[in-house]
């Protein structure tokens, strides 16, 4: 939710400062200014570190980076560029009611990979994505489209699905430096094609607001969305993600003095519900922890309970550890140690 709520203020933010450059320069510094702000902060991180500070986080690995690379492809070049071909080629209507299709592309490719939904969290899908059509309705605009417009943007919201589930993938490394490499990479693609296509020059105000929007609109909202992926899992956390669409309208009303209509208050309404849905789901059964050796960043719960070497630092920590097999039941969502198969 706090993704959602940052992702959601940057579209506003985004309209009041942004407006008079193209889409794609807009978005380069937006992912810019995330990968920024959130590379100074991996180097404080690192720095600390270095000086003998417990280490919180699990860095990235050579054996990240193939996956890395496939969702900046999927998710930082891809999707922008088919989305700016389509909405080029397609109606506000048309344009606002497909991008809803990136929440549907997430979870269906999390349910085909293993992931189950419960009947509460499927029942709060629906919710979310019917308030996040509502919203799109609500704030569309009339225009002529085209098929090749409309595939378009189908294909790039298939591509930000892609990149959501590659992402979950790497979910248990540093927030961070995930991140700031996403936001580095995509930042830099989008100028550069920018620059192709013949944009010109800006104010320092403009590129300055655009980095500070990005930092923390896109920085914080992603840090926080791999966050969730690496407690609830892919379809939950793209399910929830979709209430953002309503929070830049709500925002909206305080930005841009525009005024809330009474089909988002109801989109509102209809994604509260779909929240406290699967809010209240208690997914719980049977399931056996095999042996394992991993590094990621854990408490002393029931799953952890093994031997230190005395310098690991205060909890959460990260280190290498070994699982011994393990049977129980208890209420349990796709985390890490959570990612196994279902009886139907």
């Amino acid at each position: 939710m706090a993704a959602a709520l940052l992702f959601g203020l940057a579209a506003p933010l985004s309209k009041r400062f942004l407006t008079e450059i193209p889409a794609i320069e807009a978005t380069g510094l937006l992912y810019l200014g995330a990968g920024f702000a959130l590379g100074i902060v991996w180097l404080v991180q690192r720095l600390s570190t270095a000086n003998g500070a417990p280490r919180r986080q699990v860095p990235l690995t050579r054996t990240d980076l193939p996956v890395l690379a496939a969702s900046i492809a999927f998710g930082g070049l891809l999707g922008p560029v088919l989305l700016l071909f389509g909405l080029s080629q397609a109606s506000g209507i048309v344009g606002s009611l497909l991008l809803n299709l990136e929440a549907v592309f997430t979870i269906l490719i999390a349910v085909v990979l293993g992931e189950s939904l419960d009947r509460l969290s499927l029942a709060g899908t629906i919710a979310i994505t019917l308030g996040s059509v509502l919203v799109a309705l609500d704030q569309s605009r009339p225009g002529t489209s085209t098929w090749l417009g409309a595939l378009a943007i189908a294909g790039a919201c298939l591509a930000w699905g892609v990149d959501n589930n590659l992402t979950h993938r790497i979910s248990e490394r540093d927030p961070v430096a995930v991140v700031a490499a996403k936001g580095l990479f995509a930042g830099w693609i989008g100028l550069a094609i920018a620059a192709l296509t013949g944009a010109s020059w800006h104010s320092w105000s403009v590129v300055e607001a655009g980095l500070v929007v990005g930092a923390l609109g896109y920085g914080g909202s992603l840090v926080c969305f791999v966050l969730a992926l690496r407690r609830i899992g892919t379809a939950r956390t793209g399910s929830l993600f979709a209430t953002a669409p309503f929070v830049g309208a709500l925002a909206s009303v305080f930005i841009l003095k525009e005024s809330l209509s009474l089909l988002t208050v109801a989109a509102g309404s209809v994604m509260a519900l779909g929240v406290f849905l699967m809010a209240n789901e208690e997914h719980q059964h049977g399931h056996t922890h095999e042996a394992q050796e991993h590094d990621h960043v854990h408490v002393h719960d029931e799953h952890h309970q093994h031997e230190h070497e005395g310098n690991e630092g205060p909890e959460p920590h990260a280190h290498l550890h070994a699982h011994e097999v393990l049977r129980h039941s208890h209420p349990h969502l796709p985390d890490l140690h959570h990612r196994h198969a279902h009886g139907r």
